[in-house]
């Protein structure tokens, strides 16, 4: 026998009441865990242990096989300090990126905290991020220059383009919790997944990571919390407009986040046939591409991200695993 389910207005309202609670008690947690359990850059690394000096001809640099680069014939080829050399600018990129991209969510964050309400569960939980992103940006900086390598970080084009992203959330906090996950999910990804297959050797850049893994891990909750309890209740309109602009964003900060530098590739004559080997041709590559993004896109389609249009867009971006069907 089928039981027909109660929607009277008081029975929707109690579920609401719930779901707010429940929310709120997710954002009191990970607050308490910004204060249970974190990091001071400048005590918890040992940056003068003789052990944690950054050599740029250091072996430990050098890229792994398992790197589509640190395997190809080229790289393979070259001196040992020049090898050294390639990998520490790969690393030392990859940090320059994060806290310019934590730069931009440092003040995202602020913008949305600026008009939270008095007793906002969100207000206290931001500014704890806050805090954190700003000790990242410290220890990424430091371990930049450290290298003594020209790091700019982000293409100069792109770097002006993405000082619009602090005023995101002035139009629409979900787009700017996108794009967060956009940054954020990709180099944790990445970041977990050395620490599991033993691929960090220097102690230096595997202390930063820790730290930075551990922390994330609540950046990243926060957002999908948020997005859970905000984007199913935002008019059909806007709903639709988020699906579609979301797989743009995300498939643009991933791309950001691990691509190489074009620095780093004219720096070291890496020739073109090389470059388009190793990351544009490189189905590998591309299926990591995908990979960084599995958690973004399983809550993409758990919010009601996925439609028939945005479905496309996803597959344009090249986000979207051939073999996944739209649930």
């Amino acid at each position: 026998m089928t039981v027909a389910r109660d929607h009277t207005p008081e029975t929707r309202h109690d579920g609401e009441a719930a779901a707010q609670r429940a929310y709120e008690t997710v954002i009191e947690r990970l607050s308490k865990a910004s204060v249970d359990k974190h990091w001071e850059p400048y005590v918890d690394i040992p940056w003068d242990d003789p052990e944690f000096a950054v050599v740029q001809t250091d072996p430990r640099w050098e890229m792994p096989l398992v790197d589509a680069l640190g395997s190809h014939p080229w790289y393979r080829a070259q001196p040992q300090e020049v090898r050294a050399r390639i990998g520490l600018w790969r690393v030392a990129t990859a940090m320059k990126i994060g806290l310019q991209f934590e730069n931009l969510l440092k003040r995202g964050l602020l913008n949305y905290a600026y008009r939270l309400p008095n007793g906002s569960p969100e207000f206290r939980y931001v500014y704890h991020e806050t805090i954190e992103e700003g000790h990242h940006g410290m220890m990424f900086q430091e371990f930049v220059n450290r290298t003594k390598l020209p790091i700019r970080g982000m293409p100069r084009h792109l770097s002006l383009m993405a000082q619009v992203v602090p005023w995101i959330p002035l139009i629409s906090t979900e787009l700017f919790f996108v794009f967060v996950l956009g940054g954020e999910d990709p180099i944790d990804h990445v970041q977990r997944r050395m620490l599991k297959e033993g691929r960090v050797r220097h102690p230096l850049e595997e202390a930063i990571i820790r730290i930075h893994v551990a922390e994330e891990a609540r950046h990243i909750s926060f957002a999908r919390h948020y997005l859970r309890r905000r984007v199913p209740a935002l008019p059909r309109a806007r709903r639709l407009a988020l699906s579609l602009i979301a797989p743009v964003i995300l498939g643009i900060m991933a791309r950001v986040m691990l691509s190489p530098p074009g620095a780093m590739i004219r720096r070291f004559a890496i020739p073109e046939d090389v470059v388009r080997e190793v990351y544009l041709d490189n189905p590998e590559t591309a299926a990591q591409t995908r990979a960084s993004l599995a958690r973004t896109r399983e809550l993409c389609t758990e919010i009601g991200l996925i439609n028939p249009l945005s479905l496309r867009i996803w597959k344009t971006m090249g986000i979207w695993p051939a073999h996944e069907p739209a649930q």
